[in-house]
C-alpha cells in the first residue's frame, strides 16, 4: 500500500505503509480438560518444574483423568508420590521417563528398580540444553557433560529385567575433540506436548514467571510442537510490557487459567538463625566449618545439598560470595522467617529460600551456560565415593538406590575448582578408595576432599596427598580408615576451622 508523494529537499519519496495482519484465533481455552482432551495414548509430554515449584498442576490432573497410556515424560523428576507427575506414575499411565533426578520419591525409584519403568536418566543441564536446542532447531550439540562415564559410554539400563540385568541399554555416543578436549554428542529433544506453568500470560500467550518458577519452563515450551500454559492470571494483550516477557507467545498454543493451586512446599526450611548451630551433628558441623575455607572473597560458588550448604552458615566475616543454585538463581539468600516463605522460591535442594539485593533469576538453559561456560568458581558438592585420583562417584548405587545425576555432572565437567565434603567412612567402610566401584559422577574431577578427619589434595600423577589432619586424630587412624594408600604433605598442619 502506497501513501501520497511527499517532497523532501527537491527529492520525491513514495513513503509506504505496511499492511498489518491481525487474527482473532483465541489461544485461551476454558479449563485443563478441553486444553488437554486431544493428547493421545504413547505422546511424548514435556512438564516444565523443578520439584514441584513451577509445575502446571492442573494440566497434570486433568491428564490423570484423561487416562492417557504409554507416555514418554520428559522433566527434570517426577514430583513425590502423592503430587505433580508423581501421581500418573501411581496410574501407570508414564511409560518411560526421561529425568536427571529420581531424588525422594519412592515410587519412582521402586518402579525403575523393578522393571516397571523405562528411565532415560540426564545430566540436569544437558537436559535442559537438549530441550533448548529442540525448540531451536538445533539437532545435536557437544558437551563436555559426562565423558568418562555411561552418560557417555553406554550400557546404563533404560530398563530392568527381573534379575537386575539391562533389557534396554544406553547406547555409546560419539566423542569428539575440540582444541585438545573431548566432547560428547548430544541430540535435542522435542514433544508432541509441551505442558508448562507460568505466573501470567497475555491473550497473545506471551508468560511471565514468578521466582524460581521459571526453571525448566521456557525451555518445554519452545519444545513443544502444542504448548500448553496454565496461568495464574490471564491479562489482556498490551498489559505485559514486551520487555518484561520470559517466553514470547509464538511458542505457545493454548492457555488456561488454573482452577486452583495447591503450591506444595516440598522442603520447608525456615531461618532458625538462634540456634542453628545446636541443631547440626557434630561430625557435619566439623566439616561445614573446614569446608568454609575455601570460600574466597568475590566467588561465585554453587553448593550441593547436605553439608555443602551448611557451610555457608560459616563464611568468615569480610568474605562476600554469590551463590549460585542450578535451578535459576544467583545470589541465594538465607532461609525464609516463619511465614515469609514462598513456594515460587526454592534452591537446588528445593528448600525455601530468599533473594539479596542483586540477586538475578533466570531458566535452567542460562543456568547451566553459567557452569558449563566455567563461570562459576567453586563447586563443594557430596559424595558417596572419592578414588585415589580423584575420580567422584555420588548418584546411584546400582539395584539399591537411584538418586540420579542432578546438576552433578555437569558441575564437575566444567573445569572449575571442585571441592566434596564427606564423612570418611560409611558404616565403618572406607569411602576413598583406590578405585570407585559406583558408577562415576566424573573422572578425575576432585580437587580437594574433605573429611572429618582430614583434608586432602589430588594431583594428577601422584594422586591423593594429606595436607590436614584433625587435631584428635593420628595418621594411623586416617590410613586404617583410607583403602588406597596417600602421600603425605611435608608441609602436613592441623585443620583450622571457621
Amino acid at each position: 500500500m502506497f501513501s501520497r508523494l511527499t517532497n523532501l529537499n527537491g527529492l520525491r519519496l513514495i513513503t509506504r505503509t505496511p499492511r498489518v495482519r491481525f487474527y482473532s484465533t483465541s489461544k485461551i481455552f476454558p479449563n485443563a480438560f478441553e486444553a488437554t482432551k486431544d493428547i493421545p495414548n504413547s505422546a511424548t509430554i514435556l512438564a516444565g518444574g523443578f520439584g514441584l515449584c513451577g509445575i502446571p498442576e492442573n494440566l497434570i490432573f486433568a491428564i490423570r483423568e484423561l487416562g492417557v497410556k504409554e507416555l514418554t515424560v520428559v522433566s527434570n523428576n517426577c514430583g513425590v508420590d502423592d503430587f505433580g507427575l508423581g501421581l500418573l506414575l501411581k496410574t501407570r499411565q508414564i511409560k518411560r521417563m526421561v529425568s536427571s533426578y529420581v531424588g525422594e520419591n519412592a515410587t519412582f525409584e521402586k518402579q525403575y528398580l523393578n522393571g516397571e519403568l523405562e528411565l532415560e536418566l540426564v545430566p540436569q543441564g544437558t537436559l535442559a540444553e537438549k530441550l533448548r536446542a529442540g525448540g531451536a532447531g538445533i539437532p545435536g550439540f557437544y558437551t563436555p557433560t559426562g565423558l568418562g562415564t555411561v552418560f557417555a559410554e553406554g550400557g546404563f539400563p533404560i530398563k530392568l529385567n527381573k534379575d537386575g540385568s539391562a533389557a534396554i541399554p544406553s547406547l555409546k555416543k560419539e566423542i569428539k575433540n575440540f582444541g585438545g578436549r573431548d566432547y560428547v554428542l548430544e541430540e535435542w529433544i522435542k514433544g508432541d506436548f509441551a505442558i508448562v506453568k507460568a505466573y501470567k500470560a497475555d491473550t497473545r500467550g506471551n508468560l511471565i514467571f514468578k521466582g524460581t518458577s521459571r526453571n525448566f519452563n521456557p525451555e518445554c515450551a519452545m519444545a513443544g510442537k502444542i504448548t500448553i500454559a496454565e496461568v495464574e492470571e490471564i491479562v489482556p494483550a498490551g498489559e505485559l510490557r514486551p520487555d518484561e516477557i520470559h517466553v514470547p507467545g509464538i511458542y505457545v498454543d493454548r492457555i488456561i487459567k488454573g482452577e486452583k493451586y495447591e503450591k506444595r512446599i516440598e522442603k520447608l526450611t525456615l531461618n532458625n538463625s538462634n540456634d542453628a548451630s545446636k541443631q547440626l551433628d557434630p561430625i557435619r558441623e566439623k566439616i561445614a566449618r573446614r569446608a568454609a575455607l575455601e570460600f574466597k572473597d568475590g566467588m561465585y560458588c554453587n553448593l550441593g545439598i547436605g553439608i555443602p550448604t551448611i557451610a555457608s552458615n560459616f563464611i568468615r566475616t569480610g568474605i562476600h560470595v554469590e551463590l549460585q543454585s542450578e535451578n535459576g538463581l544467583l545470589g541465594m539468600g538465607p532461609y525464609p522467617e516463619a511465614g515469609k516463605q514462598d513456594p515460587d522460591l526454592i534452591n537446588a535442594g528445593k528448600e525455601t529460600i530468599t533473594t539479596l539485593a542483586g540477586s538475578s533469576i533466570f531458566s535452567s538453559s542460562q543456568s547451566f551456560g553459567m557452569i558449563r561456560g566455567a563461570h562459576v568458581n567453586l563447586t563443594i558438592l557430596g559424595a558417596l565415593q572419592v578414588s585415589k585420583f580423584g575420580d567422584l562417584a555420588n548418584w546411584i548405587i546400582p539395584g539399591k538406590m537411584v538418586k540420579g545425576p542432578g546438576g552433578a555432572i555437569d558441575l564437575t565437567s566444567s573445569g572449575s575448582r571442585v571441592v566434596v565434603t564427606m564423612e570418611h567412612t560409611a558404616k565403618g567402610k572406607a569411602k576413598i578408595l583406590n578405585k570407585c566401584n559406583l558408577p562415576l559422577t566424573r573422572p578425575g574431577c576432585v580437587d580437594r576432599l574433605i573429611t572429618e578427619l582430614a583434608v586432602f589434595d589430588f594431583d594428577k600423577k601422584q594422586g591423593i596427598i594429606l595436607v590436614e589432619k584433625a587435631a584428635d586424630t593420628t595418621i594411623e587412624e586416617i590410613r586404617s580408615k583410607t583403602e588406597c594408600e596417600f602421600i603425605i604433605s611435608p608441609d602436613l598442619k592441623n585443620i583450622e576451622y571457621s
